[in-house]
């Protein structure tokens, strides 16, 4: 790629976000993959995996802080359930489609062949790190306008299907959140089988509340298998 078209590419991207760097060398490193490091090396080059722990920590952050500020009268747990559907795999890989991330990533030559520009976790990490790099380049308090911005909309989104008493988490959390409206509850998840070879087996799950089975789910990993269990479980409740 020509280094013009590169610079009016990352120009364009932070119209998109709502933000400028001082110093593009951080929002360079924020969209460099491991693979890019490791194929093309030399001494200094880093990828991206320092300021996605950064960029994570300072996400929770302020998406808790937007929590408690709007969703006043809701308990901690539902909170904390909203916060887990906001800043789960799936939600940033959305917001970093949005913002047209993927396009811009340094990736290794074979890490672009399978695909994994528009791989979920990638693209979550890529957005962690942009927001750790923001963190770095500017100040706390920018770093959370940019997240703000970003997801005021969502956050006010999630409250209003409480507020119309929809089940929208994860089948688990919302498991959870049920059961544990009349106090204490012991939910466990007991794998009930397995089969097929290692690289495609199907697992069978139980969920029991108190020790009495409530659902049973089937899935290609134990934690689908149990999604599909507890939302079984909600069915009946």
């Amino acid at each position: 790629m020509e280094k013009s078209n590169w610079d009016e590419q990352l120009t364009a991207f932070e119209e998109r976000l709502g933000y400028a760097f001082c110093d593009r060398e951080l929002l360079k490193r924020a969209l460099r993959h491991s693979s890019y490091v490791n194929e093309i090396g030399g001494a200094g080059l880093e990828s991206n995996e320092r300021l996605e722990f950064l960029g994570d920590a300072v996400l929770e952050c302020t998406v808790t802080a937007l929590l408690f500020e709007r969703g006043s009268g809701y308990s901690e747990g539902v909170l904390t359930a909203v916060r887990a559907r906001l800043v789960r795999t799936d939600s940033l890989a959305r917001m970093a489609r949005r913002l047209g991330l993927g396009g811009l990533l340094l990736l290794g030559r074979g890490a672009e062949r399978g695909g994994e520009r528009d791989n979920d976790t990638v693209l979550e990490d890529a957005f962690e790190a942009l927001i750790g790099a923001v963190f770095l380049d500017g100040t706390a308090a920018l770093a959370q306008r940019v997240v703000r911005r970003l997801f005021t909309d969502e956050v006010d989104g999630q409250i209003r299907h409480i507020a119309h008493g929809e089940r929208y988490f994860d089948y688990k959390t919302t498991l959870q959140i049920e059961l544990q409206r009349g106090g204490a509850a012991d939910i466990r998840y007991e794998t009930v089988s397995e089969s097929g070879p290692d690289h495609d087996k199907t697992f069978v799950v139980r969920v029991l509340h108190n020790g009495r089975p409530l659902g049973e789910g089937t899935g290609k990993t134990k934690k689908a298998a149990e999604q599909a269990a507890a939302e079984q479980a909600l069915g009946g409740l």
